[in-house]
C-alpha cells in the first residue's frame, strides 16, 4: 500500500495549497474592488483638471512655463517605473519590466541618457541584477497609493525638469481597463501636454489671471497624472494576482480529482488482489 499512501499524502498537500491559493484569491477579489473604485474615482478629476488646463493654454502663454518646455533635442530623460512588491501574479512584472527596457533600449539607441526611478521591489531586484544604476528607488508605497505618494515621487523630478536638468520625465505602468486587461504603457508626464482641444476661447472672466491659475495648475496636473498610474498599477496587480489565484485553484481542483481517481484505482486494484490471494489460499487448502 506504499502507492497509496503516497497518493494520500499527495491529495492532501494539493488540498492545503488550493486552501491557500483560494484564500489569496478572494484577498485579492475585496482589494482589486477598492483599487478600481480609487481609479474610478480619480478619473472624474483628471477631466476636470485636463479640461481646464485646455481652456488657459495658448502658445503665448507656454512660454512664461517651464513645466511646457519642449527641448528640441532630448539629451536626458528619466523614467519612473511602477511595480509590485510581491509576485504571484502572472506575468504582470515582467510585462512592466519589459516595457521599461524596451523604452530605454529606444532612447539609449537614439543617444538619449535615461535615469532610472523604481517603485517595487521586483523592479528593483531585476535591475539590480542587470547592474543598472538606479537615481531612486522606493518600496514604501502601499497598496493604498494617495497623492502624498505621488507628490513625493515627482516633485524633484519637476524642479529639475523646470531647471533644465531633465528634458523630459515618463512613467512606466499598467492602463487599467477591465479586471482582464491592463496592459502596460509609458506615458509622458513631463512636458505637460495640453489636452485635445487646448486653445479654444471661452466666454469667461478669470479671477486670478489665467498665468496665476495655470502656476498652480500644471503642478497638479503632473502629479496627478503620476496618482492615476498609481492606482490603474494597483488595480492592474490585484486583478492579475486575482486571475493568476483562480486559475492556481482551477488546477488544484483538476489535479485533485486525477489523484483520487488514480488513489481509488490503486486502491481497488489491491483489494482485487488481496480477494485473489485469499481465493487461491482457500483453494489450496
Amino acid at each position: 500500500m506504499a502507492k497509496g499512501r503516497e497518493l494520500k499524502g499527495r491529495i492532501k498537500s494539493v488540498e492545503n495549497t488550493r486552501k491557500i491559493t483560494r484564500t489569496m484569491e478572494m484577498v485579492a477579489t475585496s482589494k482589486m474592488k477598492r483599487a478600481t473604485d480609487r481609479v474610478a474615482a480619480a478619473r472624474p478629476y483628471a477631466m476636470a483638471l485636463g479640461d481646464m488646463l485646455g481652456q488657459l493654454y495658448t502658445p503665448e502663454l507656454a512660454q512664461q512655463f517651464p513645466l511646457l518646455r519642449r527641448p528640441a533635442q532630448p539629451k536626458k530623460v528619466a523614467l519612473l517605473l511602477l511595480t509590485a512588491n510581491r509576485g504571484l501574479c502572472g506575468a504582470f512584472n515582467a510585462n512592466l519590466i519589459k516595457e521599461a527596457r524596451a523604452r530605454m533600449n529606444e532612447w539609449e539607441a537614439r543617444g538619449i541618457a535615461v535615469e532610472m526611478h523604481i517603485v517595487g521591489k521586483k523592479g528593483i531586484g531585476y535591475f539590480r541584477y542587470l547592474g543598472k544604476d538606479i537615481a531612486t528607488q522606493r518600496t514604501d508605497i502601499t497598496d493604498k497609493p494617495t497623492a502624498a505618494d505621488a507628490a513625493s515621487l515627482v516633485d524633484a523630478l519637476m524642479t529639475r525638469f523646470a531647471s533644465g536638468e531633465l528634458d523630459a520625465v515618463y512613467v512606466t505602468g499598467t492602463k487599467y481597463k477591465s479586471a482582464l486587461m491592463a496592459p502596460p504603457a509609458t506615458d509622458a508626464v513631463l512636458p505637460v501636454t495640453p489636452p485635445t482641444g487646448a486653445g479654444v476661447t471661452r466666454d469667461f472672466l478669470l479671477a486670478p489671471s489665467g498665468e496665476e491659475i495655470l502656476e498652480a495648475l500644471l503642478p497638479a496636473y503632473v502629479r496627478n497624472a503620476v496618482y492615476r498610474a498609481l492606482a490603474e498599477t494597483e488595480a492592474g496587480f490585484q486583478s492579475a494576482q486575482r486571475t493568476a489565484m483562480k486559475n492556481a485553484t482551477d488546477n488544484a481542483t483538476d489535479m485533485l480529482q486525477v489523484l483520487k481517481r488514480t488513489y481509488n484505482t490503486a486502491r481497488q486494484a489491491q483489494i482485487t488482489q488481496e480477494i485473489a490471494e485469499i481465493v487461491g489460499g482457500a483453494a489450496a487448502l
